[in-house]
Formats: structure tokens, C-alpha cells, sequence
């Protein structure tokens, strides 16, 4: 493809890790011109995967837009300030009010370059910026006023104004990750948002092939990491793994871990996803992964292992992704366990989702978590086991597990497995590729740095899913991408 505007500069502010970038780069097909960001890690692992921009580890507050652009015409300025403080994520502690007021930077630009179009993202709550009472939180009289002085700055400054929340799933992104977003443009052309491309499979616009199905969870899942057992001890799955794995469990966990297996597994055969986030019952495993935050890992997942308990007191587990063993035929072909899989939320007060869905959101900090429950084929009675017509009890123990019943044979849980999910797959569900290097980054001397899963999954949490932001371009440039192929 042609490189669109090879004569202005393309500014990528609060750069982070390079999601934003990465989107624009796929839509002009070349690099961004300017990378700003105050974090060194963020701009080695910025650097690394974008060779072809400049870089500048700073304040936003530190950099003055007629210096680093040389006075250059600029096409497209993006921001996308810190959103903790105004995230409903952050609870009633106190705001920074330097931070929350980062967003006035874009008047900067605007004043100092002029560019044709600015695009802001930031979280939903952003339109409930206001000012900062005594106690050090947004007085909730005045809810909303900065944003409207915001907006008048900006149509001061002879630009149209639009904003609307945008939902990354609904553009090809395996995350339901629900943003809001600002164009500002000043060249005259109307402004333009993205036409829905992927909706629910069960929708009457899917089913009438009008839109593709949301991407899902399932599809970032690595399903050959292994998901050590609950019941083992961090030193047992250390010797068994090679791995390391927080054990025991908190018994808030494992009651999350217990309500999902009943919700998804004991009540509903199907795969799924658990979100223990308050608030939240969960989501289908053929669904996106709901919205990924700087927490980072807040979502687990139940592995599909098979066991095979014929013949045998001490039955064998096997991955799911392997060819199933022979199937004996003295009990009709149910001598091979399933697991049933399922992403767990680590969050007070959630079950959890189903992993037909896109994934929920994924924060900057390690919650995101994998529960393989291990079903095997059940004969015995309620002598060897609950009865399937009682009440199925909390699982707090491998004696306590209960029935499931799966296109009419009998199942009973004999483990769960539990691992938080990695970096690469938070990656996946955001929308990055696998070719995008998420585990080393190049610093200001050009030597190589090794980025630990902290930093890796800050990176993802803080990112802009890059099919959105490509496909945010694509709309309000699209009369340049014509006129480049008229010419091409």
C-alpha cells in the first residue's frame, strides 16, 4: 500500500507500548513520525518495535510541539492520557490533579501546530471531568464541567468536535474493551466513525452474514502452558512444572473458582470464561475477552485436558490439543475425561464468563487467571459420590466435587487447575500480533533490556487495541486512502 501523508508528521502522545502506533502505522502504511512517553520501559519496548519513529522519553508537560515537529505541517496528533483517575476502577481514593488534567495537553498542540485532525481515547468516565474539591476528589456537583471547557477550547481553536464510546470487539478485536474516543478535525471534511464490522454470533446482522462474529478469548489462549492443580502446593507444581504458582488459594478465590465451576461446568456443559471482578457474572469462552486494563492479569482460564480413567485406579491426563487415546469399547466410548475451560476474574464478587466471548478487560496488574476443571467419567453411585438430584456443594475439597452431565454421560470433577494467563495472550486478546516483541525493548543507548511479565502486562493493560485505531484512521482519512489508490 501507498504511505499516506508523506508531507505531514504523525504524532503518537502517551505512546505506552505501541498499540496506538502500531494501528496508525497499519492504516498509512509507514511509521509514526514522533513517540512521546514519559515511561523508559514503555519507549524501549516502543522502540524496538517501531524503529522507524523518533523517540522521546519525557513529560508531555516537557515537550514543545514547534521544537520536535521543526515546524513541519502535522497530519494527526493523538492522545491518550492517563485514564486511572478517572477510571471508576480507581474507587474514591484521592486524584492527582496534574494527571487528570493531562488531557489539556491537546490544546497545546493545537495552538503551537495546528493539525488537521486530533483523536483522543481515554475511559468512558472521561466526559465526567470536573474540577477537584478540598478532600482531594471530583466534586460531583461540578461533574462534567472541565469536559465541557475542554470541548469549547477546542472549538475555539477552530475545530468540530465529536466524541462516542467505542467498543473494541465490535472492530475484529477479541476484547470487549469499551473506550471513549474525541476527533477533532479543522480541515472542513466532515468528521467519520468506524462502520461496525463484527457483532454477536447470535445477532440477526451475524446469522445474515452482514457482520463477521466477534473474535474470542478462546482464539489468545495458549492452551500448551500447563494449569497446575488448586490442591497442589506451590513447591509440588514448582517440581512438577518448573514453574512458579501463588498456593494456596484464597478462600475468596476459590469460592469465585467454586461459583464458576457451578455457573459454567456443573449447571452448563459448554467451555467458558470466569470474570471475579465485582459486579460481574462472567462471559462465554466464544465471546471477546472482556476490557484488558494496566492490572493486566485479572482472567483465568480452565485448560480442555482429558483424562482417561478406564481400567486404571490412577487416571491419565492429557492435553486436548493431542489425539484423543483409544476408546474402549466396554463402556460405550466414556472412559475419556474432559475439562471444561473457563477464564477466572480476579476481582471481588465476580463468576466469571464464558470463553466463546471476547475477553473482559485486562488491567496492568497480574488477576487474569486459568481454572481447568478435570471431569472423568462417572459410574459409581451416590455411595462413591453425591447424588446428581442434591444440591452440588461448594468444592473445597477433591471429595467434594460434583456431577456433570454431558450429551447424557455422567461426568465428576476429580481436579482444577488454575494459572493466571501470560503476557502474549493479553497481547493476543488487545489485538497485537505475535510477531510484536513484547519481552525485550531497546533503550536510549540502543542496548537491548530485558521486560519483565510486570512491565509486559502494564504494557497491554495501558494499550490501545490497534484494529480500533487503525480502523478510527482509515474513516477519517479515507479520502486520502482514495486518492492514493487512484494514483497508485
Amino acid at each position: 500500500m501507498k504511505s499516506l501523508l508523506p508531507h505531514e508528521l504523525i504524532i503518537d502522545n502517551f505512546a505506552g507500548g505501541g498499540g496506538t502506533s502500531t494501528g496508525l502505522e497499519a492504516a498509512f502504511g509507514r511509521p509514526v513520525d514522533i513517540a512521546i512517553n514519559h515511561d523508559p520501559e514503555a519507549i524501549a519496548m516502543h522502540r524496538i518495535n517501531h524503529p522507524g519513529t523518533k523517540h522521546y522519553c519525557e513529560s508531555v508537560w516537557d515537550i514543545e510541539p514547534k521544537s520536535v515537529t521543526g515546524n513541519q505541517p502535522v497530519g494527526l496528533v493523538w492522545l491518550s492520557p492517563d485514564c486511572k483517575h478517572f477510571s471508576k476502577a480507581k474507587g474514591s481514593v484521592p486524584v492527582d490533579k496534574r494527571i487528570r488534567g493531562l488531557a489539556w495537553i491537546a490544546l497545546k498542540w493545537a495552538a503551537d501546530c495546528r493539525p488537521r485532525i486530533i483523536m483522543l481515547e481515554n475511559v468512558e468516565e472521561f466526559k465526567t471531568w470536573g474540577p477537584i474539591g478540598e478532600d482531594g476528589r471530583p466534586c460531583k456537583d461540578r461533574k462534567g464541567q472541565t469536559f465541557k471547557s475542554f470541548i469549547r477550547a477546542l472549538r475555539r481553536q477552530g475545530y468540530a468536535v465529536e466524541y462516542k464510546e467505542l467498543r473494541a470487539c465490535d472492530y475484529g478485536t477479541p476484547t470487549i474493551r469499551k473506550r471513549f474516543f474525541l476527533i477533532a478535525r479543522r480541515d472542513g471534511l466532515p468528521i467519520a466513525w468506524p462502520v461496525v464490522t463484527h457483532g454477536d454470533p447470535e445477532s440477526t446482522a451475524v446469522k445474515k452474514r452482514k457482520l463477521l462474529p466477534w473474535r474470542t478469548a478462546s482464539e489468545c489462549i495458549d492452551w500448551s502452558i500447563p494449569t497446575p492443580s488448586i490442591f497442589e502446593t506451590a513447591e509440588q507444581i514448582k517440581s512438577k512444572y518448573g514453574i512458579r504458582a501463588v498456593r494456596p488459594l484464597s478462600d475468596n478465590t476459590c469460592k469465585r473458582i467454586a461459583a464458576g465451576l457451578m455457573r459454567y461446568v456443573v449447571n452448563n456443559p459448554s467451555p467458558f470464561i470466569v470474570k471475579l471482578r465485582k459486579g460481574n457474572i462472567g462471559h462465554g469462552i466464544n465471546e471477546p475477552l472482556h476490557t484488558i486494563t494496566s492490572g493486566g492479569t485479572h482472567f483465568g482460564l480452565a485448560s480442555p485436558l482429558m483424562t482417561e480413567c478406564a481400567n486404571t485406579s490412577s487416571p491419565r491426563c492429557m492435553p486436548a490439543n493431542e489425539p484423543l487415546r483409544t476408546i474402549c469399547a466396554q463402556i460405550k466410548g466414556g472412559h475419556h475425561a474432559l475439562i471444561a475451560p473457563f477464564i477466572a476474574k480476579n476481582y471481588t464478587g465476580v463468576v466469571g464468563s464464558d470463553i466463546t466471548e471476547p475477553l473482559h478487560t485486562v488491567t496492568a496488574t497480574d488477576h487474569n487467571s486459568l481454572v481447568s476443571a478435570f471431569l472423568t467419567a462417572y459410574y459409581g453411585n451416590e455411595k462413591n459420590g453425591q447424588s446428581v438430584k442434591s444440591p452440588v456443594r461448594t468444592v473445597v475439597s477433591k471429595e467434594r466435587f460434583g456431577l456433570v452431565t454431558v450429551e447424557g454421560v455422567d461426568y465428576k470433577i476429580v481436579d482444577i487447575g488454575f494459572r493466571m494467563l501470560q503476557p502474549r495472550e493479553l497481547f493476543r486478546a488487545q489485538g497485537f500480533g505475535d510477531d510484536y516483541i513484547i519481552d525485550k525493548g531497546i533503550d536510549e543507548y540502543g542496548k537491548t533490556i530485558k521486560l519483565t511479565k510486570t512491565a509486559q502486562t502494564r504494557m497491554v493493560g495501558n494499550s490501545v487495541c490497534p484494529p480500533l485505531a487503525q480502523a478510527l484512521v482509515e474513516a477519517n482519512f479515507k479520502h486520502e486512502f482514495n486518492y492514493s489508490e487512484k494514483i497508485a
